[in-house]
């Protein structure tokens, strides 16, 4: 026998093993990728049922919460949940995309507890405690 006889074949088992990695690794990025735009769909259905059944809510939860399930249908979701409290709507939506049923909770309503303050710059936000947020801050104890 010669010198380096027993690494014969040795590179082929190298690449096998490695090709296998690849693939496993791809088969998770795969499955990551899957399960984010199955949150996105999900989430985005929420937000637009949330948004309808508002719309409508000052016709009654029923009329409501029908037409949050059609927008659903429609982003090819459905309503899990929907209650209609005056006129904020509270929409839990599924959306499936491959295995994954990610559940996605969304309020909508009209704005409440903010108004309009005239100002030298012009109409600014200010919340009931008088609080006037700058850019990127929060007022104390105000949401």
């Amino acid at each position: 026998m010669g010198s380096g006889s027993g690494d014969r074949g040795l590179a082929t088992v190298w690449v096998a093993m490695t090709t296998a990695t690849l693939c496993a690794v791809f088969a998770v990025v795969l499955a990551l990728g899957q399960a984010v735009a199955a949150r996105h769909r999900a989430g985005g259905a929420a937000d637009l049922a949330a948004l309808a059944a508002a719309d409508r809510a000052l016709q009654g939860p029923a009329a409501a919460c029908e037409a949050a399930g059609r927008v659903a249908g429609a982003q090819e979701a459905v309503v899990v949940r929907c209650a209609v409290q005056g006129e904020i709507a509270d929409v839990t939506a599924r959306a499936r995309f491959g295995p994954y049923e990610p559940e996605i909770r969304s309020r909508a309503g009209p704005p409440g507890g903010v108004r309009m303050q005239e100002g030298a710059e012009g109409a600014s936000p200010v919340t009931p405690s008088g609080c006037l947020p700058g850019p990127g801050e929060r007022c104390a104890g105000v949401r």
